[in-house]
């Protein structure tokens, strides 16, 4: 297992334990969280509103995010496209089969949620928030589509509801977003979170380990970022290829090397070391289904890799936090 860079640095106490730590959790499970702010178990259910993206369509570049399949990434996005109530209701009978859930979260998922005028989004949003076991929203986005008005109206439907906006920061390192095509640097995700702070909705950013050319400090100074810019959670992906994207033609090349298990898996426990403890982790692997997959394999066994996870947290006895600590993050 490589060495981790953050060995000489020294655990940083605590005055008391976090809610999460008393509860035996070595990290801060989203699970754990939402069932202590709603008392009881609540899933997400996953919805397309049909929106495209500026790297997409041509405003910002064409072609889309170089990982980018939109069909792999979201249930949603697998089945035809109806309307947003009828949408809930299919995807609560699905989840019902698995879950005892009876209050879910509508998660416009898949492409960029607000990528479009506050008079196309409003009546979209307040449709899935009068479903009746609906109890909020999460909103998937790119933080150069969040203009004022956008951030008004998230504003003003998160007064009265539980609300989380997602952006897509994916990394700090602006070679990084140019190699994946994102059509907008880190400046642009921190404007966005600044202009988003004290508006009553939670915050929350991506982060994908394992980019091309990026070093475990490379990795561990965007997880130090995320900690600097006090978003509420953050959702950890490794980088897998699927099928018809560039990455996944550069992967069949030879071109780009994806993570092995044990490799991610100790990145991994790094950058949750160094994120501070009240940072919700939404997710801690990602996967595409085993029919648009190209890669890695291993992340298809989620059960697997979240064992694993535990058994290194365990191996270490380390936890989300352990070394967390300001510093200057250079890009």
């Amino acid at each position: 297992m490589p060495m981790t860079s953050t060995e000489s640095l020294k655990p940083v106490a605590s005055k008391s334990l976090p809610l999460w730590r008393a509860a035996s959790l070595r990290y801060y499970q989203y699970s754990f969280y939402l069932k202590n702010l709603f008392h009881e178990r609540i899933q997400r259910v996953s919805l397309n509103a049909g929106f495209t993206c500026p790297n997409v369509d041509g405003t910002a570049a064409v072609g889309g995010c170089v990982f980018c399949d939109n069909t792999s990434f979201s249930p949603s996005r697998r089945v035809p496209r109806t309307d947003i109530t009828t949408q809930l209701n299919e995807g609560i009978r699905r989840i019902k089969l698995r879950y005892k859930s009876d209050r879910f979260i509508a998660y416009f998922q898949p492409a960029t949620n607000t990528y479009a005028p506050v008079e196309q989004l409003r009546p979209l949003f307040k449709e899935a928030l009068t479903h009746p076991q609906v109890v909020g929203l999460a909103i998937g986005t790119r933080p150069d589509c969040v203009a004022d008005d956008v951030l008004d109206l998230l504003e003003e439907l998160a007064a009265d509801h539980f609300l989380s906006v997602e952006y897509g920061m994916q990394t700090m390192h602006n070679r990084s977003l140019d190699w994946m095509n994102r059509a907008h640097h880190h400046e642009v995700t921190v404007d966005a979170i600044e202009r988003s702070g004290d508006r009553g909705f939670e915050i929350g950013v991506h982060l994908i380990l394992g980019l091309p050319g990026e070093t475990n400090a490379d990795m561990l100074a965007s997880a130090r970022e995320v900690g600097r810019l006090d978003v509420d959670s953050v959702k950890l992906h490794n980088l897998y290829a699927v099928k018809n994207t560039p990455l996944g033609e550069q992967v069949a090349r030879g071109e780009v090397t994806l993570m092995g298990r044990d490799e991610y898996v100790a990145t991994l426990v790094d950058v949750l070391e160094v994120l501070p403890e009240t940072i919700i982790i939404e997710r801690t692997s990602g996967e595409a289904p085993p029919e648009y997959l190209v890669g890695p394999e291993w992340c298809l066994n989620k059960p697997a890799v979240r064992t694993a996870i535990d058994a290194e947290l365990q191996r270490r006895d380390t936890w989300q936090g352990r070394l967390c600590r300001s510093a200057t993050i250079e890009k």
